[in-house]
């Protein structure tokens, strides 16, 4: 798949006591080692599981919780079948708690890519060195994610010997900046097949901008009390970091088309990568995003799959009419309508996709006298979501063709369809995290939001930039703030950044999808962060719970 396949040499030991909490610290690293590993070689060796440390989150955990809670899609249940306790209904329609079943494994992965950093900068023992700033970097990277999406975290830098407490969402936001402000400047400058996937200038140029953007959002004392109208002292420094990955002139909107960007065999190749998490279907497993979006009868429609398919993810109607814009090449991240066999990244019109059915395959409550009559019927995926009559509690559509058919599907993160059964699913599609893309409509919306414009850029020039790339109508006239929203909406779906987004627009709280089946989530503003894991809380019983939970 790719070039770039990290090593695994830390010991299983390393992370022993360290997944369920943030104690258990005091293990003697440097006794693994026979001889301190001083060359550059060795320093990436012992750095390695510190850059996949959150692999299997973003892969599942961190992508299910931040598209699910957003108004981009649902996870449906198919007649019993998806339900799985309510961990996925719980997010989108807001009324989590401690025991949801996915938050835990963004806490987990983010503590342990914490716990494995400190472990690699004691054995470097030089926290100034050049070979320790990626490590202090990918550090503030998994603050980054503690912070965004469960407020005060624990603040630990090296051995601790007993539980600590956890630090203010303030505190850890001026932690993470003022580590990336030290290390910026030690950390690689220049992008190559070699930096893919770990910690260089532009990684932290982005995360801060990242940071900057959602200032006032992370340093409100109580998060339920933000509004977007709140001052933002940061606008002019994030559109000094996004300034600084555009001086480089290491990446582009255009080395790829839209949709090449995600497919399998991306990698250091596609120069709107600035920061991504690399995937391998044999090597590097974890990613599976078409297992769930490729409808629940079409194991065979992309490629002859040798297990089963999910099914379960729609993407919400209102959020699909975002994707209007003539030519824009981003519609095309949606599949919906009557279904065709697919080769080469397309849909072959000359084959349609034929499901061997009857009426009541189609439609469950059909009783007519030809209800069990067998035909071809071809599949036709509909823009319109509705739920069976009793299936409030579960969101369940039904297990029908009718039910699986509800909704369009995406295809940005396109099915491997080399994979095997041995490989459980796995894709190769490597996952980005930062986008130079991103990087262009950061700078716009701080300019929107008061910073002071440079290089004689504005906020039309550079989302204009965007939709040259994808063929999209160029604007006319300055954007809106809401104008930038969409297209964020069109650019970064099913990329785990909406959830973020809605909270600094102050719109998280808004009514989509089926969230009316629980009414308190449409003001329930403390649910912006989630609740700490409850085994999380049952091991540090110091701590208190986020408010609200």
């Amino acid at each position: 798949m790719k070039s770039t396949i990290f090593l695994r040499l830390l010991a299983a030991s390393i992370l022993a006591g360290t997944v369920a909490s943030c104690t258990d610290l005091d293990v003697d690293i440097k006794s693994q080692y026979t001889e301190f590993p001083n060359t550059e070689r060795a320093a990436e060796a012992i750095s390695a599981d510190v850059y996949a440390a959150y692999r299997g989150a973003i892969g599942y955990n961190h992508w299910m919780v931040q598209t699910l809670s957003s108004d981009e899609a649902v996870s449906l249940a198919l007649g019993t079948d998806y339900y799985d306790g309510g961990r996925f209904r719980e997010l989108h329609v807001h009324n989590w708690t401690p025991d949801n079943a996915i938050l835990p494994g963004m806490w987990n992965a983010a503590m342990t890519g914490i716990n494995l950093s400190n472990n690699v900068l004691t054995i470097f023992g030089d926290d100034e060195s050049e070979k320790s700033a990626p490590m202090r970097a990918m550090r503030a990277y998994f603050y980054f994610i503690l912070m965004d999406n469960f407020g005060a975290a624990p603040l630990i830098t090296g051995k601790v010997d007993r539980i600590p407490n956890r630090t203010s969402r303030a505190e850890i936001c001026s932690f993470i900046e003022s580590e990336l402000l030290a290390v910026r400047e030690r950390l690689p400058a220049e992008v190559s097949t070699a930096t893919y996937g770990k910690a260089t200038r532009f990684m932290a140029d982005a995360l801060l901008a990242k940071l900057y953007l959602n200032w006032s959002v992370y340093n409100t004392e109580d998060v339920a009390s933000y509004t977007p109208s709140m001052t933002n002292e940061k606008l002019n420094q994030v559109i000094a970091m996004c300034d600084d990955v555009i001086a480089s002139g290491q990446f582009n909107l255009t080395s790829h088309k839209f949709l090449e960007k995600f497919r399998p065999d991306n990698g250091p190749q596609i120069k709107d990568f600035i920061f991504a998490m690399p995937f391998d279907r044999e090597k590097q497993q974890g990613m599976t995003y078409a297992r769930y979006w490729i409808h629940r009868s079409g194991q065979n429609q992309f490629a002859a799959l040798p297990q089963s398919v999910g099914g379960t993810l729609r993407v919400l109607p209102a959020f699909l009419a975002k994707f209007n814009l003539a030519g824009d090449e981003r519609n095309n991240a949606y599949m919906g309508g009557l279904q065709y066999y697919w080769a080469d990244y397309a849909p072959d019109l000359s084959r349609p996709f034929l499901i061997r059915t009857s009426k009541k395959g189609i439609d469950q409550d059909y009783n007519g006298s030809d209800a069990d009559v067998t035909f071809n019927w071809q599949m036709e995926t509909t823009k319109d979501i509705t739920l069976r009559p009793d299936g409030a509690a579960t969101l369940n559509a039904g297990n029908d063709q009718k039910g699986r058919s509800m909704g369009y599907r995406s295809v940005k993160f396109y099915m491997d369809v080399n994979v095997t059964a041995a490989n459980q699913r796995s894709q190769s599609n490597d996952v980005p995290i930062f986008r130079y893309a991103d990087v262009l409509l950061m700078k716009a919306e701080a300019i929107l939001r008061g910073g002071t414009a440079s290089n004689g850029e504005t906020a039309r020039s550079l989302i204009n930039q965007i939709r040259s790339y994808v063929n999209a109508p160029l604007l006319t006239t300055e954007p809106t703030l809401a104008d930038l929203l969409d297209e964020r909406a069109r650019e970064f779906a099913d990329e785990s950044w909406r959830r973020n987004d809605l909270i600094r627009f102050g719109k998280f709280e808004e009514d989509w999808g089926f969230k009316s089946l629980y009414p308190a989530g449409t003001s329930e503003r403390f649910r912006r962060i989630f609740p700490i894991p409850r085994d999380v809380m049952n091991v540090n019983t110091n701590w208190t719970q986020n408010r609200g939970y």
